[in-house]
């Protein structure tokens, strides 16, 4: 018989002991983390070592890793043209009798910080042209090549039929929720994620392939409450968001913040809405094709 995959037990790495998961990495690695400058997050620790790299950990539960598994940094490394941290080693191991897997990967270090310590931003962060050059080159690299993976933002596999289910759970109005071209994409382009003022990306456990616009989306949709920033998104990115598709992705990124688990204290809730309904205006009014 089989039944529902087992569910990891929730932990907040913020708050829970790591020493014993820093020191079995240190070892593996043959390394030593500046316990110091130490980056915690809910699920995911990061830190500089001895040698002048950096090293991200990672804890999740079975039920967040599907069949193509879960090393998507060390598969990153392989793209061209993408502006990235590059790979060094990595190591993985199961959590003793927990549903629960780490990972461990030792990259370069980058020398600009990130452009929010937040997925959004609340101010405009000045990035000079040169930074949107280097985004623009390295998002269109990388939806010029081709991979098996699956994106999986959230850490959930996106799929048709959870674009068709979001879209019509959040704007009943629209009729038609088909992807016309999936490509490859990051799956998690936030503010977090981007380096500045020198470009780079960060975090690439759940690229894959989506629906295009996706990252375009995705960024646009983080910079809603600094508008000049969010309209600079829109022109840099231009022929994503004028697709079908893109204006799809775009619905799909507002339908987090307009949706069933809006709250009145977001600064993006309003800018968002406002957006969502021209959106749904121009696709109910797209023609066939």
């Amino acid at each position: 018989m089989t039944g529902s995959p087992p569910v990891a037990a929730q932990v907040d790495l913020r708050q829970q002991p790591v020493e014993d998961v820093l020191e079995r990495v240190e070892q593996a690695l043959h390394v030593r983390l500046d316990r110091q400058a130490l980056v915690r997050r809910r699920r995911s620790l990061g830190g500089r070592t001895d040698r002048g790299t950096w090293v991200r950990i990672e804890r999740r539960g079975f039920e967040q890793i599907g069949p193509q598994g879960w090393n998507g940094t060390e598969a990153a490394a392989v793209l061209q043209g993408v502006a990235m941290p590059e790979w060094y080693q990595g190591v993985a191991w199961r959590e003793q009798g927990e549903p629960v897997m780490w990972r461990a990967d030792e990259l370069e270090l980058m020398t600009s910080p990130s452009v929010a310590r937040s997925a959004l931003v609340l101010d405009d962060p000045g990035l000079p042209d040169a930074w949107w050059e280097v985004l623009n080159a390295s998002l269109d690299a990388l939806a010029a090549q081709r991979t098996p993976r699956i994106a999986a933002p959230d850490t959930v596999t996106i799929t048709q039929e959870q674009v068709t289910q979001i879209l019509g759970e959040s704007f009943p109005g629209l009729a038609d929720t088909r992807i016309e071209r999936w490509a490859p994409a990051h799956a998690d382009l936030t503010w977090a994620n981007v380096m500045g003022p020198e470009f780079s990306v960060i975090d690439w456990e759940d690229w894959g392939m989506a629906p295009r616009g996706l990252d375009a989306a995705t960024l646009w949709g983080n910079a809603l409450a600094v508008p000049p920033l969010a309209d600079r998104v829109q022109q840099e990115r231009r022929a994503d968001f004028e697709s079908r598709d893109g204006k799809l992705m775009s619905l799909f990124f507002l339908s987090k913040i307009v949706g069933s688990l809006s709250y009145e204290g977001d600064p993006l809730l309003a800018p968002a809405r406002k957006e969502a309904k021209r959106l749904v205006g121009e696709l109910q009014h797209t023609p066939d094709r």
